[in-house]
């Protein structure tokens, strides 16, 4: 399995941002998706994973109504919509493949597919 995330950019304050992770291979169906994220000198955090149906989802609290995480099981795509970008969403985004399938997991260590991560730049 590979994951390709692409979409970041330099945008500004309060714009909007839209991320997505493409796979390839088999079973990206079976597989919650997450979206994680590094700025420089901190440890990787989560963002927001989707279940393989996309009826479940969740996010950390600092980006509850601002992003947005879908997927496209037909295009084995899925998306992170960022509204609202603040100075402090400035990292590197990554997404990921669950290492289990079925369970929608919220942990780093429960990923074992990653993809090579996109720059999001937020200026204040």
């Amino acid at each position: 399995v590979q994951l390709q995330a692409s979409g970041g950019g330099l945008v500004q304050a309060g714009g909007s941002v839209r991320l997505s992770c493409t796979a390839s291979g088999s079973s990206f169906g079976a597989h919650a998706i997450g979206w994680f994220r590094q700025a420089p000198g901190r440890e990787r955090e989560f963002v927001a994973t989707v279940s393989v149906g996309g009826g479940t989802t969740y996010y950390r609290d600092s980006v509850k109504g601002r992003f947005t995480i879908s997927r496209d099981n037909s295009k084995n795509t899925v998306f992170l919509q960022m509204n609202s970008l603040k100075p402090e969403d400035t990292a590197v985004y990554y997404c990921a493949r669950a290492a289990r399938a079925k369970i929608v997991p919220t942990k780093n260590d429960e990923y074992n597919y990653w993809g090579q991560g996109t720059l999001v730049t937020v200026s204040s």
